[in-house]
């Protein structure tokens, strides 16, 4: 089986993905509701929206909210086939959708800011990512309380944020809050070359600390590696078990003792983490 099941290189291949997710669940749904907002979210990205440059931060790109999205909609869709409750309706669906693809658009600049990448936002891009979802709500015709609903929902992507400090505004935003959560975390650790990505990412923590005056918590791209296991331990799985619910788990296949192949993939990056961290480093003659 092909996982994930959609290239997340290519935006119309997971948008096709999740269209047929929505078509699935929602059987009477607005049939171009998915391209549309993959729409809205690729421009976005792409530098077609407003006064916004394209993506230039290198880890947080297109690809990684694509990762994202497609783990949302597959938990969605497992959590209905599951029969949990509360049920999530269409409208609820969709706002999720919406929160996921524009949750990381804090990473975007406007023209004429040139210093450096959207990376350097890192401490304040839920903000500016929520703030981003407002105006581009607004002006597509969405009402203030479904903006609301989206903005709590990015929220819930914050990496220190404190979820009861966030006032969801019922038991169906929660949940959808919670797979958000899951699946923005799920999404990028499960991806083949996540392993590979860290000096990536590591560079985008150097850029937003020095861009903040703050310290970054890892020395180099090696500590970080070396730091993954324990992230994983100690951080994301007590996150995803107690703080979002253990929503992943709709991601076995079947539902509830089949095989989680996100989670399955996951844990071989941690592995391989592990191996590369024991290995000596390779001395690269300067």
């Amino acid at each position: 089986m092909m996982f994930p099941i959609a290239d997340t290189k290519s935006p119309a291949a997971v948008q096709a993905a999740v269209a047929s997710l929505h078509g699935e669940m929602f059987s009477r749904g607005e049939r171009d509701f998915v391209a549309k907002v993959f729409g809205w979210a690729v421009d976005a990205f792409e530098g077609r929206y407003r006064d916004y440059q394209p993506i230039d931060a290198h880890y947080h790109d297109l690809e990684h909210t694509l990762q994202g999205t497609l783990c949302y909609a597959q938990i969605l869709r497992g959590r209905q086939r599951a029969g949990a409750t509360p049920i999530v309706q269409q409208r609820m669906f969709e706002l999720g959708l919406l929160a996921i693809l524009l949750h990381d658009t804090g990473y975007l600049k406007v023209r004429g800011d040139n210093e450096g990448t959207g990376a350097k936002y890192t401490l304040i891009h839920v903000s500016r990512s929520a703030n981003f979802a407002q105006q581009l709500l607004a002006e597509k015709g969405f009402s203030p309380e479904d903006a609301g609903i989206v903005m709590r929902m990015i929220r819930c992507t914050g990496v220190n944020v404190k979820l009861e400090a966030i006032p969801f505004q019922g038991e169906v935003e929660r949940a959808i809050s919670f797979c958000i959560g899951s699946a923005d975390l799920v999404g990028q650790m499960a991806a083949d070359d996540y392993v590979d990505k860290l000096p990536i990412l590591f560079g985008e923590f150097a850029e937003a600390a020095g861009y903040s005056g703050t310290k970054t918590m890892f020395e180099s791209a090696g500590h970080l590696l070396k730091a993954t296991p324990m992230f994983w331990e100690k951080y994301v799985r007590p996150k995803l078990d107690k703080d979002f619910q253990g929503v992943y788990r709709f991601l076995n296949e079947p539902y509830p003792d089949g095989t989680n192949t996100y989670l399955a993939h996951v844990e071989a990056n941690i592995q391989r983490t592990r191996r590369m961290s024991a290995e000596p480093a390779v001395v690269v003659a300067k």
